[in-house]
């Protein structure tokens, strides 16, 4: 009787939380994740616009004779064009990518393409993972990604060395969009921690560009490598947003109720600081860089502003409940809002009139200020606790990248111990033994669920 009797209760109290957490997710609009970040500058946001048309172009068949090419072109050179991978080269481990050279801005790009809804296999990748299945480098990656990074890397090494070499002044640059941000964020790891493959590169000449990515590593990776991976997220974009596992989501949408009644129960009753110390909870990597350009509760537009930080606490936590949640993820429509605050920072750049010397010593600063903010967002996750999080000396990022990069490669599990230095690390060929097997004719392929060991 006595239980009868609560049942009305426990009623009330569950209306009561589910209409907290509606209301505070009514009021939250994407202007306030990024509301305290400083402004990005002209010259740090230039490859943006320009990396999202050569992800487009990998769409095309044929870049010689295009059939959805934007306004203005992809500005790809089709002469230019190194390798062009498609899904039947890949045979479902990786989405399709190109790799171009860039006389024009002196740069080794490669462009890995987003989701296919119509493929199978990258839904295979997408959802090959658990949560804390995968540990790789002190932290946790998403497995799938993990696994079409290491293919990409296996399958290219040999062209990107050669170029490497080739052109010593060039950046290596990898981009990618949705499911492709991902494989390019985990493969920008992968080729740190192998930089013997690709004639020793020196770390600085490495950088990955991020469109609209997924949350593929945990947060002291995340900041960690903030000076090499930058995101771009597009106002409401939910990707970015959402924490449950991806794998989850596709296997709720016949219960999504029961999702949903779940997530708000999480989100009322455990707090924010307890959720970002799980360490296996994953996060959109590197310094992120927010794309503002609608007012609160679609009550107009304003001119695109960018802005850009390396947070640790705050990491678009929440999911905007908006209309455009689904289009802000649109690779074309990114392109296009970047392309138009581009032209905005660079106006207001002519306007001004900065000397050429200004704008070189502009630069320095910049440099200097990104690399005093990364310090500052690795100390703050060694303040707040984040698991495997360490001072900046820890790292030999700043200080001896050398040192840093060549005492973890390919470790998975390895936290940067200094007295776990002398421990056997994991090799290039044992990570590719143990993730793949190959088939009679000598192609790699993923290696079964039960065959794959998972820690």
């Amino acid at each position: 009787m006595s239980i009868v009797c609560g049942l009305p209760l426990l009623e009330c109290v569950y209306c009561l939380a589910c209409a907290r957490w509606a209301w505070k997710r009514c009021l939250h609009t994407a202007g306030h994740d990024s509301e305290t970040w400083g402004l990005a500058t002209a010259e740090e946001f230039e490859p943006v616009p320009r990396l999202c048309r050569y992800i487009l172009g990998v769409y095309e068949e044929d870049l010689r004779h295009p059939l959805w090419e934007p306004a203005g072109g992809y500005g790809i050179n089709p002469d230019w064009l190194i390798r062009k991978n498609t899904y039947e080269n890949a045979k479902g481990c990786a989405p399709p990518y190109i790799i171009y050279l860039d006389h024009e801005h002196a740069d080794i790009v490669l462009a890995i393409r987003g989701l296919n809804l119509a493929k199978e296999s990258d839904y295979a990748v997408l959802l090959d993972n658990k949560l804390g299945q995968r540990k790789f480098d002190g932290g946790y990656v998403h497995n799938g990604l993990l696994k079409a990074a290491a293919w990409v890397l296996d399958a290219e090494c040999d062209v990107l060395r050669e170029l490497v070499e080739k052109y010593p002044n060039y950046t290596l640059t990898l981009t990618g969009h949705s499911l492709g941000s991902g494989v390019a964020a985990l493969l920008t790891m992968v080729v740190v921690h192998n930089r013997d493959k690709l004639a020793n590169i020196d770390r600085k000449r490495i950088r990955c560009y991020a469109i609209a990515p997924a949350r593929c590593m945990s947060l002291n990776l995340a900041v960690r490598y903030a000076d090499l991976i930058n995101s771009v997220v597009l106002q409401d974009d939910f990707l970015p947003r959402t924490a449950t596992p991806l794998e989850d989501i596709f296997k709720s949408l016949f219960c999504l109720p029961c999702l949903l009644c779940l997530r708000c129960m999480r989100d009322t009753c455990i707090p924010e600081e307890k959720m970002f110390r799980d360490p296996r909870r994953l996060y959109a990597p590197g310094r992120l860089y927010h794309i503002v350009e609608r007012k609160p509760f679609r009550m107009g537009r304003f001119p695109p502003v960018v802005r850009t930080a390396v947070p640790v606490d705050g990491r678009f936590e929440h999911i905007v409940l908006s209309c455009n949640a689904t289009s802000d993820h649109a690779i074309i429509w990114i392109e296009r809002e970047a392309k138009r605050a581009l032209d905005l920072m660079l106006e207001k750049d002519k306007i001004v009139e900065i000397p050429a010397k200004q704008k070189m010593e502009r630069q320095a600063t910049l440099a200097r200020e990104h690399n005093q903010e990364h310090k500052a967002a690795l100390q703050r996750a060694v303040t707040l606790a984040v698991p495997h999080a360490y001072s900046p000396s820890q790292y030999g990022t700043f200080s001896d990248p050398e040192e840093g990069d060549n005492s973890s490669r390919s470790s998975e599990g390895s936290s940067y111990d200094p007295s776990k230095k002398s421990m056997k690390q994991e090799s290039w060929d044992e990570m590719i033994d143990r993730l793949f097997e190959k088939d009679e004719s000598g192609h790699l392929l993923f290696k079964k669920p039960n065959n794959d060991n998972s820690r």
